[in-house]
């Protein structure tokens, strides 16, 4: 690994060595180990933080130039792409149901199930992890076990610039509808977002549920439970009303994600 990484850091500083056969073969033996999952662009670590792994975005940003452009045909589609489709779902034992779409570099473990959605290059989707219908999960978004990525869910992917952190979706959390997430955002295990939420690497998320507001930049803590709202802002032209998300209860580990998520909202009496 060590000697990959010294020919991708030296390629990437120097240009010129992107065209020579040891620095092709050292990125496509990278993609190759991150669509197996051998490697990752981010991992965690023992004390809960992650680490992203610079070097490999680096090979995948790389990656793109040394490929050419290509038809694919699948059955009655046809594509126009550069980069190639993940296939042997049945030997990696992940279900896939047309039309979805992973691409190579992708990498999906055993027991995922993929409705009509879209993995890119990068990605890191766990095991027992729920992709629903028109899901789509960007390159480098690290998606933890048994996560529900629910309809229409946009996880965010980000390349460049190599440093920056990927969407973080821990274990057990479940993604309501139409939520979005993106710019290096985090959700710890077992979160619940209600449908509709949008978090960012900016995003204000403000525990409601004490006495005095708790406000946290990016990041919903463990078995959050979390909606849209909103807070009055001043600009020049006059105040208005700015979205944020809203954590309005914990999840009760006596029931499962969505029946946490609807006793959250009967107890404060709001809809999503």
């Amino acid at each position: 690994m060590e000697h990959l990484k010294v020919i991708i850091e030296k390629a990437w500083d120097d240009t010129s060595l992107r065209a020579n056969e040891e620095t092709k073969n050292a990125i496509e033996a990278i993609v190759e180990k991150v669509d197996k999952g051998e490697l990752r662009t981010a991992q965690p670590n023992e004390d809960g933080s992650w680490t992203v792994n610079e070097w490999v975005k680096k090979a995948i940003v790389m990656y793109f130039p040394i490929r050419q452009m290509q038809v694919q045909e699948v059955g009655i589609f046809e594509y126009h792409d550069k980069m190639k489709l993940k296939t042997n779902y049945a030997e990696l034992g992940v279900r896939v149901v047309p039309p979805a779409v992973a691409r190579y570099g992708a990498f999906l473990a055993k027991g995922v199930i993929m409705m009509p959605s879209y993995v890119n290059i990068g990605a890191y989707v766990d095991s027992g992890t729920m992709v629903d219908t028109w899901a789509t999960v960007g390159s480098c978004a690290q998606i933890g076990k048994d996560v529900h990525l629910s309809g229409g869910v946009g996880i965010g992917g980000v390349l460049e610039p190599p440093q920056a952190a990927p969407v973080i979706i821990e274990d057990g959390a479940f993604i309501g509808s139409r939520c979005i997430v993106v710019e290096g955002a985090r959700i710890g295990k077992r979160a619940v977002l209600g449908a509709g939420v949008t978090i960012t690497g900016s995003s204000k998320i403000i525990d409601v549920t004490g006495p005095e507001p708790v406000e946290y930049i990016g990041v919903v803590p463990e078995n959050c439970v979390v909606i849209p709202g909103g807070y009055n802002k001043k600009f020049p032209a006059g105040d208005y009303n700015v979205p944020c998300a809203l954590i309005i209860g914990k999840r009760k580990e006596s029931t499962d994600l969505k029946t946490s998520l609807n006793q959250a909202l009967r107890e404060n009496n709001v809809a999503v």
